[in-house]
């Protein structure tokens, strides 16, 4: 009977220990695995980029270890872009997640709109004023195509050579301080109309408060031509 009760005692124990060995040992998320997610969300994320975008993904240091995940989720941390040096976090979501951030490098060669010669604020821009240069794109609100430039107006001076971004330039005023504007309100089943003074400078499309015939003070949406549409 003690025999017995030995050798099943000894059974259970060598059941029990490689069930033990796994529980503690987890299994262990693939590296290449992470690295696809991330390459995968950078080309996602910078595919809208002009000119030759090439992505490096550094590889993980093999001594980093993660439980397996079901579900990878790859993100850009707050504040972070894609351009240059950069980081891009890799979590499991769930009570006993993980996160791990994997080091980019994302190269933009474009061609870079510059100015031919220098320009004073409030200059028009055109065509002819405009020219290309090839470089690395290091913001992501530099100019590359002649159409985002060619009608705008300069907020500043600018030299020869300048590189245009778009926090440089603005839109052509629909609405000047000071004008006279007719004022659209619109609803179902009705459309009113009447004059007011512009109390600001707005684009098409930008809010500007007008001030009424009568005095009041309300807001609208420029639009061309002197108008600005009021909205019930």
């Amino acid at each position: 009977m003690n025999n017995f009760r030995f050798l099943l005692a000894t059974i259970l124990l060598l059941i029990a220990l490689p069930a033990r060995a796994d529980a503690q040992s987890g299994a262990k998320q693939s590296h290449a695995d992470i690295l696809d997610a991330v390459s995968t969300f950078v080309h996602a994320q910078t595919r809208t980029l002009p000119g030759q975008v090439t992505i490096k993904v550094d590889e993980i240091d093999r001594r980093v270890v993660r439980s397996a995940c079901p579900a990878l989720e790859a993100f850009l941390p707050s504040g972070s872009q894609l351009l240059g040096n950069s980081m891009v976090g890799v979590r499991c979501p769930g009570k006993k997640g993980w996160t791990l951030f994997v080091p980019v490098q994302v190269t933009v060669s474009v061609d870079m709109l510059i100015t031919t010669k220098p320009f004073p604020q409030g200059h028009v821009l055109r065509a002819e004023d405009l020219s290309s240069q090839n470089g690395e794109l290091a913001q992501t609100d530099i100019l590359t195509d002649p159409l985002q430039a060619i009608g705008k107006i300069l907020k500043n001076g600018v030299g020869a050579g300048q590189v245009l971004k778009q926090d440089m330039l603005r839109a052509p005023y629909a609405v000047t301080q000071g004008q006279t504007v007719q004022l659209q309100v619109a609803g179902a089943g009705f459309s009113i109309s009447s004059e007011g003074h512009a109390l600001g400078n707005a684009a098409a499309g930008q809010a500007v408060q007008v001030r009424t015939a009568s005095g009041q003070v309300i807001s609208g949406t420029a639009q061309p031509d002197g108008i600005v549409e009021i909205h019930p």
